[in-house]
């Protein structure tokens, strides 16, 4: 396993991370979710991803569940949970979402609750919160780490703007900005990660923990022939997943990569995690697997991404056309 520095802050990340978003407790059950994590933590991998809004806070009991029964050593891993959607779905009040001091605060006291754990090592803002002034999140943010219940905070799809407005506040008053964010990153989604946040990750040191790698299956070439039975874009109220990402164009790319995963005599998913990771501001790709096979598998892109030269990369690009036009003025 390789291990990445999180921005500029001294936490390592294994570059491969676990994550639970629509598997645990919707696909995949304890006894699984066990092997799956033991697995991961066997080859290395020390960042398990997770959120209060993940299956209404079910996926956080479950991974809660199987660390106690692992007893790894706690200095060995790390977790992070997301704040910001509550997990009440529609039976949300007011105050049970979004980022004011009291959701953020508890929010964080009963994923810690659910995960069975005493802090957390990453909080993220799960989406910015325009309601909620800036100086409030950051200040949340700094007292749950005096108190030892975060030791490092993050945001999670913010604009570089509202990012570097966070750092600001947090420089004037000698507070600690947020050290990661969490973006979509993949071979479809490349903005965010290539040119929005290019300047903040020399500036204030951004680290990135990014999420879907794979589009949602989409890049496996799994559904080039229709949507496989219990898939993730066939899943009931994940619609939107599928009418995002199923489209025919993708599609058709995902089809003439093929080339050059057979080039390398390797999958289209490793391949496609293999290219994520090749970019240096990544600090971990997070997937998500509910096979034993899927993810021994994902884990070979640790292998093939030295083996991306330059001449491969641009025959990807030209492939996906997805690469964003830095702009000119």
């Amino acid at each position: 396993m390789e291990y990445r520095r999180l921005g500029k802050s001294g936490l390592q990340l294994s570059v491969l991370s676990f994550g639970s978003w629509v598997t645990f407790h919707g696909q995949v059950d304890d006894s699984l979710s066990d092997r799956l994590m033991g697995v991961a933590y066997d080859n290395g991998i020390n960042f398990f991803d997770n959120a209060e809004i993940y299956a209404l806070g079910e996926s956080e009991k479950m991974m809660g569940r199987v660390l106690q029964k692992k007893n790894w050593d706690r200095s060995s891993y790390t977790v992070s949970s997301k704040a910001y959607f509550g997990w009440r779905g529609e039976n949300n009040k007011p105050n049970q979402t979004g980022l004011s001091r009291k959701h953020l605060t508890e929010a964080c006291h009963e994923a810690l609750e659910r995960l069975q754990l005493s802090y957390l090592d990453i909080f993220y803002c799960h989406r910015p919160d325009r309601n909620v002034p800036v100086e409030e999140v950051v200040w949340t943010m700094n007292i749950l780490i005096q108190q030892g219940k975060i030791l490092y905070w993050g945001t999670s799809e913010w604009a570089a703007s509202e990012i570097m407005e966070a750092h600001m506040i947090a420089k004037q008053n000698n507070l600690i900005g947020p050290v990661v964010e969490q973006p979509e990153y993949n071979l479809f989604r490349r903005e965010k990660v290539e040119l929005e946040y290019a300047r903040i990750y020399e500036t204030v040191g951004l680290g990135n923990t990014i999420f879907s790698p794979l589009a949602s299956g989409i890049l496996t070439g799994k559904y080039n022939n229709g949507i496989p039975e219990g898939s993730r874009l066939g899943l009931q109220g994940y619609e939107w997943l599928k009418n995002r990402n199923l489209l025919d164009a993708n599609l058709a790319r995902v089809a003439k990569l093929q080339t050059v995963s057979d080039k390398l005599g390797t999958s289209l998913a490793t391949l496609s995690i293999a290219w994520v990771i090749k970019n240096p501001h990544v600090t971990s790709a997070i997937l998500g697997a509910t096979k034993e096979t899927q993810l021994t598998e994902n884990l070979k892109a640790l292998e093939i991404y030295p083996q991306l030269t330059p001449e491969l990369m641009k025959e990807i690009d030209a492939i996906m056309g997805t690469a964003p036009n830095a702009p000119t003025h």
